[in-house]
């Protein structure tokens, strides 16, 4: 099955809101992502009430003011140097993002109502989860922005850094079933920066059945959309990768299952 809906390569030119996937494009029922460019000096306002976001700083130096969380400075040079700056905007809410540089932001977005114990939020780099994943060349770094225990809606959002050459998702994982406890039920869009930014990585999307096995070269700015099935990827020689995982569902409790026929890396990491 060639399937070429499932990625999403645009041009993207000049300031303001650029949508990468949503709905109404890609093979999804609840994620909307887009990528907003500032210059200095322009303000943007986000909030709706049917829909909670998590604004996630990609790099420049802006200021958000809001009801909840009064008048906040955030900065970030780049992805690759600091952990993430990110404000999640409750359903019914609604911030402002003014940019003192020139500035980009990710936006995350999904169908909500305004539910009790949700709350618009900044997130600064010291509530970010750091986690270090797998061994060897299947070892990488995972940030938890928008965790499973924090208090939203259906987001769920963080950032994985491949050193150049490795692999992540590895073993290969999914969540498409709601199985529990073995497995929970969540569709995922993926996002790309690469250091330095011409980089590129190959990102496999396949299913049990193998009636979806698809490979993506994918490049600075790209997004590929995970419905279903397993979904590793691989950094290419020289390039650091960077993506945003932004993923949505029914439950706050998400539970990977991986591929039985490549777990075994597991027990033969650890005999080394």
């Amino acid at each position: 099955m060639n399937d070429p809906a499932l990625r999403f390569r645009k041009d993207i030119q000049g300031t303001g809101c650029h949508e990468l996937v949503s709905p109404a494009c890609a093979p999804l029922e609840h994620i909307t992502l887009g990528l907003h460019r500032f210059g200095a000096g322009e303000v943007a306002r986000f909030g709706a009430p049917d829909r909670e976001m998590v604004l996630v700083i990609l790099n420049g130096k802006l200021s958000a003011a809001g009801d909840r969380i009064g008048t906040v400075a955030l900065e970030r040079r780049s992805v690759f140097a600091a952990p993430a700056v990110a404000v999640y905007v409750a359903a019914g809410d609604e911030i402002s993002l003014r940019a003192h540089s020139d500035s980009e932001v990710a936006v995350a977005k999904a169908p909500s109502a305004a539910k009790p114990g949700t709350s618009t939020r900044m997130i600064l780099p010291a509530d970010v989860r750091r986690r270090e994943v797998g061994r060897g060349n299947w070892s990488r770094l995972v940030y938890d922005v928008i965790p499973g225990d924090f208090a939203a809606d259906k987001l769920i959002v963080g950032e994985t850094f491949n050193p150049p050459g490795n692999w992540s998702s590895s073993p290969p994982h999914k969540h498409d079933r709601h199985d529990p406890p073995r497995e929970s039920k969540f569709e995922e869009v993926y996002f790309y920066r690469f250091d330095p930014s011409q980089g590129f990585a190959l990102q496999r999307v396949y299913s049990a059945e193998k009636d979806l096995d698809v490979c993506f070269s994918v490049e600075q700015n790209d997004a590929v959309v995970l419905p279903r099935g397993y979904h590793p990827v691989v950094a290419a020689p020289g390039y650091r990768l960077y993506y945003l995982w932004v993923l949505a569902g029914d439950t706050r409790d998400p539970v990977w299952f991986e591929d039985p026929a490549h777990a075994w890396i597991h027990k033969s990491a650890d005999q080394n």
